[in-house]
């Protein structure tokens, strides 16, 4: 009988979101243009003289370690809490390296995906995948535009880590955009912040609609009620850094209620910084829609961007930004 992993936390990521891979992709890219066969045996060859060399970790190592960790709290008999799946456009052959690698960090990752230079994302449905961390931006576009599961466009690693607590797995999230649906957002693009205001503060009891993140926070509440611990003292801890404030954060507040899900944290900034929040907060990983936020948020913590559908106007503006 096939697993089910309904139940499940299933995260998909590249090698290149898992490990720093920037100098073997160096090595391809400067040869691709111009000769792709070349480029590709001497990617090979590369690969090959390297296999056991260490990689350095990548944006996303310490939120897999972290996540990872959760499956020692996994009930007898039941689905795993966690599951982690590699997914690589390296072959089999040129990926022995990312494997020698999964070894070396000890990660209990059991199952991947290696497509030869093909995109991977047709796989996420076939492995259940709830999110897909990458750093291939047209592979971000196709899931994001086809609801496949949530997806974020990683930065580079930060320099450093802020140690977090042992045990715990810290999520920041933004709001409008990306737990949210983008209307609200597109409110106030067109009508500016006092009219974003009337609006959010007349519709306070009006739940906001799902944004692209959604369906993850609420299998991250549901994670949370696997776990043998009350939702105050769970080792997974959810935060939401958004530039809302007084009076459209009421409106937040009674959509996660509706919403049925528990937030330990949440800061309304008001165009305050969000990298000192983050900072302070210790995520593991940080998803917002703006780069406005993320850049100098991912010089201290891992982050992500959630692209907008390419349907959506905000995709167009951020086009000719």
């Amino acid at each position: 009988m096939p697993l089910d992993l309904s139940d499940t936390l299933v995260v998909g990521i590249t090698a290149t979101a898992l490990f720093d891979m920037s100098e073997s992709d160096r090595v391809f890219r400067e040869k691709f243009d111009l000769d792709r066969e070349a480029a590709i045996e001497e990617y090979r060859k590369y690969m090959a003289e390297r296999e056991s060399e260490p990689l350095k970790p990548g944006t996303g190592l310490y939120l897999v370690k972290a996540l990872l960790s959760l499956n020692q709290f996994q009930p007898g008999g039941q689905s795993p809490l966690v599951e982690v799946v590699v997914m690589s456009r390296n072959s089999p052959e040129t990926g022995v390296r990312v494997f020698h690698n999964i070894r070396e960090y000890e990660l209990n990752i059991s199952r991947s995906a290696f497509t030869g230079g093909e995109s991977v994302v047709d796989y996420l449905d076939a492995y259940d995948v709830d999110l897909f961390l990458t750093t291939n931006a047209r592979d971000a576009q196709r899931v994001i535009d086809s609801d496949t599961c949530a997806v974020a466009l990683v930065k580079e690693p930060p320099e450093s880590i802020e140690k977090i607590p042992d045990g715990q797995v810290r999520i920041a999230f933004d709001g409008d955009a990306v737990l949210f649906s983008d209307e609200s957002e597109i409110v106030y693009k067109t009508k500016g912040l006092e009219g974003f205001h009337t609006v959010e503060d007349k519709e306070q009891d009006n739940p906001l609609n799902d944004g692209p993140y959604a369906t993850l926070l609420r299998k991250l509440s549901r994670l949370q009620d696997r776990l043998p611990h009350r939702v105050e003292f769970s080792p997974v801890r959810i935060a939401i850094v958004t530039a809302r404030n007084s009076p459209a954060e009421m409106r937040v507040i009674k959509t996660l209620r509706h919403w049925g899900v528990y937030v330990d944290e949440i800061f309304f900034l008001g165009g305050l910084d969000k990298s000192k929040i983050l900072k302070a907060f210790k995520a593991h990983i940080f998803f917002d829609d703006q780069d406005l936020h993320l850049e100098p948020a991912a010089k201290h913590i891992p982050s992500g961007r959630v692209p907008y559908k390419s349907s959506s106007p905000l995709h167009k503006s951020d086009e000719n930004v």
